[in-house]
């Protein structure tokens, strides 16, 4: 018996991260020490007010107990109290909002819950893997929308939907985009939510990074759009906001239809998160919020800290206006590799490894991803090793031609 015999894995691509991944293994086992730009994953600790209240939640034993999969009524109040302050959406907490084991478990569930076979979905490629996978899970058939830098994205939209038969059921976004980082404004919300009435589309938006935002941009909500909530969901995790990303605490909220179907189908599969984790994010979103600004600031200061040491070695790249995310094209020279070959160079020649594109989608091929985890001491000695590797391949280059 192997893989071939379960449909559903048989539907799933090698997982292309996997590679860099055991090559950065093989080396750090050798000795290499490898700046790691890879996974998003946040280094920063979770702020000491949630994790006191963690501690203290845990020497209950009430709290030891089986929770509610669709989160404790006190973390849902807290979530639609949260977008009030922030969006000024109003939300019903009993029927309007789900909590979720980090938001990528409740995307796969709710594309399960509301996706059937050969159901079309329209999803941006590249896009963060879970986007485009929960689709192939739930078996839906997914069309890949182009989202390239400098391009449109809503005229590809709407031309996508102008070939596809038969019409799709739902559309998948998520601004400020990871990989990406392209942002939007809320006149381009209240376009999709146009859209999607005009062709009865369900919107599920992702808002992962609201909060990480740069230079005077803010992230709009999609539920800001009149009209939005009749249509689509929202998800939000707490995961890089509040640097809680191993405690894996998200939220879902929008449209009672589609909150219901997710809250419905959890209850089959799960008793939800352990309780003191739940009455530690309630903390998270009703405590002091100058942590998350501290967050974004550090971010901004890799962000700043290796975006210019790039340019400076001839690497250029504007500067992202949020996420924790840098998204390089792939130097002139070096494009025909690939980003899988080139992310292998790097690795190789430099001692960094980075995302490869193509591991995000048929259209991230001529770009790498930079995750914003590694300190600026670190990110300045990252530089000086892909300036070595890229000036000796260079220097290589010239003496093949010679």
């Amino acid at each position: 018996m192997d893989a071939h015999d379960f449909p559903r894995i048989k539907r799933l691509p090698p997982y292309v991260f996997n590679i860099v991944g055991d090559l950065k293994q093989q080396a750090r086992r050798a000795g290499e020490d490898i700046i790691d730009f890879g996974m998003g994953n946040p280094d920063g600790p979770t702020p000491p007010h949630v994790v006191s209240k963690l501690i203290e939640a845990v020497s209950k034993p009430v709290n030891h107990r089986y929770s509610v999969s669709k989160g404790i009524y006190k973390l849902r109040l807290a979530i639609t109290d949260w977008y009030r302050r922030r969006y000024n959406v109003d939300l019903d907490p009993d029927a309007e909002a789900v909590a979720t084991i980090g938001s990528k478990e409740g995307l796969a569930h709710l594309a399960l819950a509301i996706i059937g076979p050969g159901d079309v979905v329209f999803c941006p490629s590249p896009t963060y893997p879970i986007h485009q996978y929960s689709v192939i899970i739930a078996g839906g058939d997914l069309r890949s929308i182009p989202l390239i830098p400098g391009e449109d994205f809503f005229a590809h939209l709407v031309e996508a939907m102008r070939q596809t038969w038969p019409r799709p059921k739902l559309l998948i976004l998520n601004f400020p985009h990871n990989p990406t980082t392209e942002v939007v404004d809320l006149h381009f919300f209240e376009k999709i939510v146009d859209f999607a009435r005009e062709h009865s589309l369900m919107v599920i938006h992702d808002l992962a990074y609201a909060d990480l935002c740069f230079d005077g941009y803010q992230a709009p909500s999609f539920l800001q759009v009149p009209g939005a909530k009749d249509l689509g969901v929202e998800f939000f995790t707490l995961s890089k906001s509040y640097n809680m990303p191993g405690w894996r605490v998200g939220f879902a909220v929008g449209n009672p239809a589609m909150i219901g179907a997710l809250a419905r189908i959890k209850s089959y599969l799960d008793y939800g998160m352990f309780q003191p984790i739940q009455v530690a994010a309630i903390h998270a979103l009703n405590g002091p919020q100058h942590y998350v600004d501290e967050i974004c600031q550090e971010y901004l200061s890799r962000r700043d800290v290796l975006v210019d040491g790039l340019n400076r070695i001839g690497w250029h790249m504007p500067k992202p206006k949020a996420t924790m995310f840098v998204w390089a094209p792939i130097p002139e020279p070096f494009q025909e590799m690939g980003s899988l070959e080139f992310s292998t160079f790097l690795l190789r020649e430099g001692k960094v490894a980075v995302s490869p594109g193509i591991g995000f989608g048929e259209y991230g091929d001529k770009y790498v991803r930079f995750a914003l985890i590694e300190n600026e001491h670190r990110t300045r000695q990252a530089i000086r090793g892909i300036r070595r590797a890229l000036n000796a391949a260079d220097a290589a280059k010239v003496r093949q031609a010679g």
